[in-house]
C-alpha cells in the first residue's frame, strides 16, 4: 500500500484531484436506517496519536490508512472525517465512493500546546472541499473564558460556518467549554458546560442552515440535547471502557436531535485489535 501511495504522490500528484473528481458522492449522509456513521481520524494532525494506552499508536500511517479502510467497508458507516494528507491517500486508494467526505478545518491548536486554545485555520478551507466535491467541514472550537484567543476562536468559526453554507455544505462543530489546568486545556464535561458551549456554536455566523453539532456524550444528556434543535452527532472520544460507552451512546441516540455517530480511535484501535467487530457493533447501536 505505502509503495503505491509514495509512487502516485511522486510521479503523479494530479491524481489526487482526478481521483476526487471522479468520486461517485454519496445520495445522502444517512444510512439505510436513515443514521450517520462517520469515522473521524483527524487526531495525528492536531498531535494526539494516543489510543488504548499506547501513546504512538496512530503514528504508523500504513497501518492507520489499513484500519481506515477496514472500516469504510464495514456496512452502516457512511463517511470519513480527516485532514488532507488522510483523505488523499483514501481517494488514491479508492475507498471513498458512496461515502460522506468531512474534512478538517483547524489543528494548529496542538495537544498540550501552550497555544492549544489558539486554533487556527490552517487546514482545510470551504472553497478547496468545495472544489474536492467533499461533503463539509469540521471545526473544533474551544471556548475558554480565561484565553484572550478565544474571540478569534469564535470569529473564524462563524467564518467557517458561513463560507460553508453559502456552498450549501454542512458545517460540523465541534464545541467545548475549556479550562486550562496545571498548564494544560481541560474539557469541561459538566452538563451545563456542554450546554453553554452547545448555545454559543449554535449561534455562530449569519446562518445555522447547514450547521451541525458534535457533542460529547455526558451526564443528562436528555436536557443538554434539549438546548438546540440543531442536528447532533455524539463524538466518541478516548473510550476506556466500551461496555459502558457504548451504553451511553445508545441512550443519547434516542435523543431527536441525534443523527448518529462520529467515532474515531475507539474503533479504530479497540482493545482486543477486531476494529470491524467494534465498527460492527457501534452500527448496531443505530
Amino acid at each position: 500500500m505505502l509503495r503505491h501511495l509514495v509512487a502516485r504522490r511522486v510521479r503523479a500528484p494530479e491524481a489526487i484531484a482526478e481521483a476526487a473528481a471522479g468520486r461517485v458522492r454519496p445520495e445522502s449522509p444517512f444510512n439505510d436506517q436513515g443514521r450517520v456513521m462517520v469515522i473521524a481520524a483527524d487526531h495525528p494532525a492536531r498531535g494526539a496519536l494516543a489510543a488504548g494506552g499506547d501513546p504512538m499508536a496512530m503514528a504508523d500511517r500504513g497501518e492507520l490508512l489499513e484500519r481506515l479502510c477496514l472500516a469504510l467497508e464495514r456496512p452502516g458507516v457512511t463517511g470519513v472525517l480527516a485532514t488532507a494528507d488522510v483523505l488523499d491517500d483514501l481517494l488514491l486508494l479508492g475507498v471513498l465512493d458512496g461515502k460522506t467526505v468531512l474534512g478538517s478545518m483547524n489543528r494548529t491548536g496542538l495537544a498540550g500546546s501552550s497555544f492549544e486554545i489558539d486554533d487556527r485555520f490552517a487546514c482545510y478551507d470551504a472553497e478547496t472541499l468545495a472544489r474536492m466535491r467533499f461533503d463539509g467541514g469540521k471545526t473544533l472550537t474551544r471556548i475558554c473564558l480565561d484565553d484572550p484567543a478565544t474571540p478569534s476562536v469564535l470569529e473564524n468559526t462563524a467564518r467557517a460556518v458561513n463560507e460553508l453554507a453559502d456552498r450549501k455544505l454542512i458545517a460540523l462543530v465541534e464545541p467545548f467549554l475549556s479550562v486550562r489546568s496545571d498548564g494544560r486545556v481541560k474539557n469541561n464535561l459538566s452538563p451545563d458546560a456542554v450546554i453553554k458551549s452547545i448555545t454559543i456554536a449554535a449561534g455562530l455566523g449569519r446562518t445555522s442552515a447547514y450547521t451541525w453539532l458534535k457533542l460529547p456524550v455526558v451526564a443528562d444528556m436528555e436536557r443538554v440535547l434539549a438546548s438546540s434543535t440543531l442536528p447532533v452527532v455524539l463524538l466518541g472520544g478516548e473510550v476506556t471502557d466500551p461496555d459502558a460507552a457504548f451504553a451511553a451512546w445508545q441512550q443519547a441516540l434516542a435523543q431527536p436531535t441525534v443523527q448518529g455517530l462520529v467515532v474515531g480511535r475507539s474503533l479504530l484501535y479497540p482493545r482486543d485489535g477486531d476494529v470491524a467487530k467494534a465498527v460492527d457493533t457501534a452500527v448496531g447501536l443505530l
